[in-house]
């Protein structure tokens, strides 16, 4: 008698040896994205030499049986040992993470500016908190992309302001894409204060999209300083784009939580570390 389907949901696959080939390989590819933490389409197109199709199948297979968890481009982990970060929230869910130690970073990257500095503001809530220390400064150039932190410094400082134009993203309250990279390729300023969705030790400064990483590089090119603010929550976690390591990062601007041994490391590597 004929043998019936156990699953008459999966894919169907090939007779032997190819039947063989295809479970192989998505055992490889579930042990791989516990390995890394997140995989994408394109990586595994390349490591196994199949088609997009047949991986997308195998995605779709190894999450019904509960061994991933499909994400855009690729899969990540169902349960993760360290946060990979897929999506950005909106920044009013964002702002309200955190407020005690952004608005202590806030406070020390503000000093670190002086009268008559152009600095180049990036897009994030910690940012928004530097501002309100840069009332006294003066004169002083603000140069950003995001129309939170512009609005921000339009009404608490005297500063002059330029606010880089590009494609506006209303989840992040900021401006990005080519023109925005083309414009800041343009500008030379004293610092940079960068903000952080994730970064970590191995990998460095990650992002969540290629257009906001792609804008960060810019504005690390932009200045003669680079300072990076994020809370120690950020700290262990990577997003699928690599934005850079850190040793194109002069200061890291952060909160007590993070660890001795996390501080010693990064200090090793040339960054200043500043815990507020």
């Amino acid at each position: 008698m004929p043998e019936s389907s156990s699953d008459q949901t999966e894919f169907p696959l090939e007779e032997s040896p190819l039947r063989a080939m295809t479970l192989q390989r998505r055992t490889q590819i579930a042990k791989l994205i516990q390995q890394q933490g997140a995989v994408r389409v394109d990586e595994l197109v390349a490591k196994f030499g199949v088609s997009q199709v047949t991986i997308r199948k195998d995605l779709v297979q190894l999450e019904r049986e509960g061994q991933l968890q499909r994400d855009r481009g690729g899969a990540i982990p169902l349960v993760q040992s360290e946060p990979i970060i897929s999506t950005l929230l909106e920044f009013e869910a964002r702002a309200l993470i955190g407020i005690d130690e952004k608005a202590r970073i806030g406070a020390a990257a503000a000093k670190m500016v002086e009268p008559g500095d152009t600095i180049l503001l990036d897009a994030g809530t910690t940012v928004v908190e530097m501002v309100q220390h840069l009332t006294d400064i003066s004169p002083l150039t603000i140069v950003t992309n995001a129309l939170n932190v512009a609005y921000h410094v339009s009404t608490r400082t005297k500063a002059k302001l330029q606010v880089i134009g590009g494609t506006f993203y209303p989840h992040l309250a900021s401006l990005h894409g080519p023109f925005t990279e083309a414009s800041l390729n343009e500008f030379l300023v004293s610092r940079v204060f960068l903000a952080a969705q994730a970064f970590d030790l191995e990998h460095g400064l990650t992002d969540t999209s290629l257009e906001m990483a792609g804008v960060k590089r810019a504005m690390m090119r932009a200045g003669r300083e680079v300072i990076l603010m994020a809370d120690s929550s950020k700290f262990g976690r990577s997003g699928f784009i690599k934005v850079a390591p850190f040793t194109e990062i002069d200061t890291l601007i952060t909160d007590s939580n993070i660890s001795v041994e996390s501080r010693a490391e990064l200090e090793k590597m040339g960054v200043n570390v500043i815990v507020v």
